[in-house]
């Protein structure tokens, strides 16, 4: 995975050099950046960037400032750092197009973990994998959703959604279940996160969101 590389984004010096550290040991290649401002301009110079690990409190540019600015122009996967879990802050992150919350303190290797189902799951180098189910057409290794013919733009982690729907066309799926696959470790959380996650797949849908039925008191199927 060494080609593949990531921008670590913090404040603290030591924080970084953590994170960094794990990265490296688990064949990634790492940049850095002290501040809002430095990220945002070493995303644009880089401009190779396949992963964000991004701190909330920083200076110049706080982390949902970065994100606001990133997300103008790319669909990159975030995954935001934060000293506190709070449901709003959450909610304004995903609104955003944070991908993934990580609550300090964490273990850096279930970060690395996460870090590493996200770029597995983006499908790159599967070029055969395309899903086309009512209407809907996944391209995985394009990362390319279209419905009807029609592009349509879903951050990282509805994209993971969507297709795991469609991998599991017509199957009844538990909360639970859908949590430990597509966030792809065990979510110690409530049903908030993936209902969000729906509804606003669900909206960006339109008609096609019928498609994903609600299981009261289980989860959701995906029925095309």
């Amino acid at each position: 995975m060494a080609d593949l590389k990531i921008l670590v984004v913090d404040d603290e010096a030591r924080m970084r050099k953590l994170v960094k550290d794990f990265l490296v040991r688990a064949g990634y290649s790492v940049v850095e950046a002290a501040d809002g401002e430095e990220a945002v301009n070493v995303f644009y110079e880089q401009k190779d960037i396949a992963l964000i690990i991004l701190d909330v409190m920083m200076p110049k540019m706080n982390g949902y400032e970065v994100c606001e600015e990133i997300r103008r122009e790319s669909r990159v996967p975030i995954i935001m750092l934060t000293a506190k879990s709070d449901e709003r802050d959450e909610l304004k992150g995903f609104d955003l197009g944070i991908d993934e919350y990580v609550t300090k303190p964490f273990s850096p290797k279930i970060l690395v973990a996460r870090v590493e189902a996200i770029l597995r799951r983006s499908g790159a180098g599967k070029t055969e994998d395309i899903m086309d189910l009512g209407g809907i057409r996944v391209d995985k290794s394009a990362h390319e959703v279209t419905i009807d013919g029609k592009s349509l733009e879903l951050s990282f982690k509805e994209f993971e959604l969507l297709t795991y729907f469609m991998e599991n066309n017509g199957i009844a799926l538990s909360r639970e279940k859908i949590l430990n696959n597509v966030w792809n470790y065990d979510y110690y959380g409530d049903a908030r996160t993936i209902d969000t996650h729906v509804k606003k797949l669900r909206s960006k849908l339109g008609d096609k969101g019928e498609l994903i039925k609600t299981i009261w008191g289980m989860g959701y199927k995906f029925e095309a």
